[in-house]
C-alpha cells in the first residue's frame, strides 16, 4: 500500500503528525510505503519548518515550492506539480487535509488520474461561499473516495448534499487535531517557556490570532475587527502573534491596534498551545484554534460571521463576535463532540483494510 500525502500549510502539518504516527504503528501488520509532498504554500520557517523540527515530522519526499500568490495561481501550480509526482509514484491513495488551496489542488490532480482521494476533515460547511476555504472543502469532498468526518454534523452536511450509499465511503472518525492535542500538551508543558519569555501570568491576558482572507484582504472588514478588539479588550493585556498574511496589510492600513495589544512574531505549536491553555480568553478566526479552545475550556470569540465548528457554539465555549455581549450564557462540560482522540488510528486502519473506492 502506497500512501501519498499533500501538506502545505501550518494546520496541515499539525493534522498530518498523528497520521504519521498511526502509519508507523500500522506497519507492524501492513506493508506501507509512505510519501509526503510539501507544496510550500507556507514556506516561512515560523510557519513551516519549525513544525517539522518540533514534532519530529519526517522530511517531505517532495518540495513543490509553490509559495504565495492568488488562489487560481496557487491551486493551479499545486495541480501541475502534484500531477508530475503522481505520474512518477503512482500511489494507491492520496490523502489530503482540511481546506487549503493545497488540499484542493492535490485532490483535483489525483481525481483526474483516477487515484482515490481520502479527505481528512471532510463534511465541514460554513455555508459562506465567499470564503475560499468553503469552495475548497466542497470541491474536495465531491472528488474524494473516502470522506473522514470529524463529527456527526459533518456527516449530516454530506447527506444533505446528496451523498448516499457506500461510494464514497463516509465515516465519522473524530478529529485528528484532538489526537494531536492529547499528544502535544504534555510535551508543550515540558518544553515551552513562552509565558516567562513574554512576562505573562496565567489567565491574566487575552490571546488573539487573525489570518483568514475574509478579514485580512478586505480593508474595511479589517478596520472593523481592529476597532472591535480595541474596544472590547480595553484595559486588558492582549498578545497577538501576527500571521505573515497580516503584516503588509496592517502596516499599510489606516487603523491600528491600541497600545494594550502586543504584536509578536508567529510562534511554534508548543508555544501557541501554552499561550492558549493559559489565556483567559481567545479571539480568533482560526478553525483549529476554536477547537483547541473548546478542548482546553478557554472561552473563544470567533472573528467571523459564521463557523463550521458549530458544536463549539452549541456548548457555549465559542461565540461569534457579533454576539459578543451574549457570551456569558452557560457553558457545558458535555462529551467531546469530536471523537475520542483515536481518529488517526481509525483512518489508517480503514485505508489499510478497506477495498479501493473509486469516484
Amino acid at each position: 500500500m502506497k500512501f501519498l500525502h499533500i501538506i502545505g500549510a501550518r494546520p496541515q502539518f499539525i493534522k498530518y503528525f498523528p497520521i504519521q504516527q498511526a502509519i508507523r504503528r500500522a506497519e507492524a501488520n501492513y506493508s506501507i510505503e509512505n510519501l509526503v509532498i510539501h507544496t510550500g504554500q507556507h514556506y516561512d520557517y515560523r510557519m513551516s519548518k519549525i513544525f517539522f523540527d518540533e514534532l519530529g515530522i519526517d522530511e517531505p519526499d517532495y518540495h513543490l515550492e509553490v509559495g504565495s500568490g492568488g488562489h487560481g495561481q496557487q491551486t493551479g501550480l499545486v495541480m501541475q506539480r502534484v500531477e508530475e509526482v503522481l505520474f512518477k509514484e503512482q500511489p494507491d491513495i492520496m490523502i489530503v487535509y482540511g481546506d487549503t488551496n493545497s488540499t484542493l489542488g492535490g485532490a483535483l490532480a489525483a481525481a483526474k488520474m483516477h487515484i482515490p482521494v481520502a479527505h481528512v476533515e471532510a463534511g465541514l460547511r460554513s455555508f459562506n461561499k465567499r470564503m475560499p476555504e468553503e469552495i475548497n472543502r466542497i470541491l474536495t469532498d465531491h472528488v474524494s473516495a473516502y470522506l473522514f468526518c470529524p463529527s456527526e454534523t459533518a456527516v449530516g452536511n454530506l447527506r444533505r448534499e446528496g451523498f448516499a450509499g457506500d461510494i464514497p465511503l463516509i465515516l465519522t472518525v473524530g478529529d485528528v487535531m484532538y489526537d494531536m492535542l492529547r499528544h502535544a500538551l504534555v510535551l508543550a508543558q515540558e518544553k515551552s517557556v513562552i509565558l516567562s519569555d513574554l512576562g505573562l501570568q496565567e489567565k491574566q491576558y487575552t490571546l488573539m490570532t487573525l489570518h483568514r482572507a475574509e478579514n485580512t484582504d478586505d480593508p474595511q472588514q479589517l478596520a472593523t475587527v481592529i476597532r472591535f478588539i480595541n474596544e472590547v479588550t480595553n484595559g486588558q493585556k492582549v498578545v497577538f502573534p501576527m500571521h505573515p498574511r497580516m503584516v503588509k496589510v496592517y502596516q499599510g492600513g489606516p487603523v491600528k491596534f491600541a497600545d494594550h495589544v502586543r504584536i509578536i512574531e508567529p510562534l511554534g505549536y508548543f508555544d501557541m498551545l501554552m499561550l492558549l491553555q493559559n489565556a483567559c480568553q481567545l479571539f480568533t478566526d482560526s478553525g483549529g484554534m476554536q477547537k483547541e479552545a473548546y478542548w482546553l475550556k478557554v472561552p473563544c470569540i470567533t472573528l467571523r460571521d459564521e463557523t463550521e465548528w458549530v458544536e463549539t457554539i452549541a456548548t457555549g465555549w465559542n461565540v461569534l463576535y457579533e454576539h459578543y455581549q451574549d457570551r456569558r450564557h452557560p457553558r457545558t462540560d458535555s462529551v467531546n463532540a469530536y471523537g475520542d482522540g483515536n481518529a488517526a488510528e481509525k483512518i489508517i486502519n480503514t485505508l489499510c483494510r478497506g477495498k479501493e473506492y473509486h469516484v
